[in-house]
């Protein structure tokens, strides 16, 4: 059956081009520190590469092959994009919240 479908649908020769590369993943985790961190200002920068607006331009030179997750990960490894996190819980900021909307009313 495997057979079958490895017939029907050829490989592309760019397809392994197209995969995030793991050593850009490696690097930027090394810099990161957190998985969950790292897929995340990815996605949020992948999203901006493709929307078009301000934000939409490539921080690093070199992006005519590569694809827009390759291209957020190159930005990170290469110190261009920057993140902050929060010390505070969920807990904390909803009170914080809500402490804000009270003194405006």
């Amino acid at each position: 059956m495997i057979s079958q479908i490895n017939d029907c649908v050829p490989l592309r020769s760019d397809y392994s081009n197209r995969l995030l590369n793991s050593e850009y993943i490696k690097q930027a985790l090394a810099k990161v520190g957190n998985p969950n961190v790292l897929v995340n200002l990815i996605s949020r920068r992948v999203r901006q590469l493709a929307s078009g607006g301000g934000s939409s331009w490539p921080l690093i030179d070199q992006t005519a092959t590569t694809g827009l997750a390759d291209v957020a990960l190159l930005e990170i490894i290469h110190g261009k994009m920057g993140y902050s996190m929060s010390t505070r819980t969920e807990e904390e900021e909803e009170v914080e919240t809500s402490r804000k909307k009270r003194r405006r009313t």
